[in-house]
């Protein structure tokens, strides 16, 4: 099912941000980053409070990554959700991600570990994703660093969602921590030209341009493409995963590879909930004047907060 048209909201915030085309080169890249960051520090002035939030950095595979901890207003210890951002592995930062951070932590009373992985081009597969199993390792194993009670789960939106689906696979086949949940918000999984949410609906906020150049900064190679280590649908087996909540919105190029990883994970035994926003566009869930965006984080905290406090 889809609705037959986009959510009003949800096109007045479309027609916002589309006043910023993105860039395909380096140089032009480096100045939407700037101007992102700039617009972050003015969006970010007025944001839902919580119990306190810890800047600190995590030491990682190339030098420290950098993190934000946002607790909630309530008596720790916590679980910890550790989050990864999206913005095609090339965009984004903990400042973009702030606001819904700060709901997820508020909805879901549990710890999040926002995470600034490296982003390409510049540090193309595998960077991102060995910064962002380190990072879940490290929380993992420093519960105290994170006012954590030993329960950890992973979540992200778009690209940071399929970081979140490869952390959990990696921690399952390498024996590593356990993982209590995964939330994986329009990820970036199992996308291919021809599927019928790319044919349709490409060209709203993502362009098959900006999809195939996000893909050549982030993979490098095109044996990457293969590795379920870049794209988790590529995994023979993934019944040892954590159980997940897969969100998708009907009007994104990327729903029906969102839509086929929860089948894989329900074929392969994974308890799994799947629910997509029909109405919704990529992006949704960051769209602050959007109502059905916190209606989803509210749903999407209270499956990890049910997860997490069940175990």
């Amino acid at each position: 099912m889809q609705a037959n048209e986009i959510d009003p909201q949800a096109t007045d915030a479309m027609e916002r941000q589309g006043r910023f085309s993105l860039p395909h080169s380096r140089y032009g890249l480096k100045l939407l980053r700037l101007l992102s960051r700039a617009s972050m520090w003015f969006q970010n002035r007025t944001v839902p409070s919580v119990g306190a939030t810890v800047d600190r950095t995590i030491p990682g595979p190339a030098g420290d990554i950098d993190a934000r901890l946002y607790l909630p207003k309530t008596t720790g210890p916590f679980p910890t959700i550790v989050f990864f951002h999206g913005g095609g592995f090339v965009l984004g930062s903990i400042a973009t991600h702030d606001w819904l951070c700060r709901h997820l932590t508020r909805e879901s009373g549990c710890a999040v570990l926002s995470v600034d992985y490296r982003l390409a081009p510049e540090h193309p597969f595998p960077a991102a994703v060995d910064d962002a199993y380190t990072a879940l390792e490290w929380a993992a194993s420093n519960p105290g660093a994170v006012a954590g009670n030993g329960h950890v789960a992973v979540a992200g939106d778009s690209a940071g969602g399929t970081l979140a689906a490869v952390t959990a696979l990696m921690a399952a086949e390498r024996d590593g921590p356990e993982i209590d949940y995964q939330a994986l918000v329009y990820p970036a999984i199992g996308v291919e030209e021809g599927q019928p949410s790319v044919e349709e609906h490409a060209g709203l906020v993502l362009e098959k341009e900006d999809m195939r150049w996000f893909e050549a900064c982030y993979y490098g190679n095109e044996i990457h493409r293969r590795n379920p280590y870049a794209d988790p649908s590529n995994a023979c087996d993934l019944s040892g995963v954590a159980p997940a909540t897969v969100v998708t919105a009907g009007f994104d190029p990327l729903r029906d590879g969102g839509r086929a990883y929860a089948e894989q994970l329900v074929q392969d035994g994974v308890a799994t909930r799947y629910e997509n926003y029909e109405a919704m566009v990529h992006g949704f869930i960051t769209m602050r004047e959007v109502d059905r965006a916190r209606e989803a984080i509210a749903d999407i905290a209270g499956d990890l907060a049910d997860a997490l406090e069940s175990n």
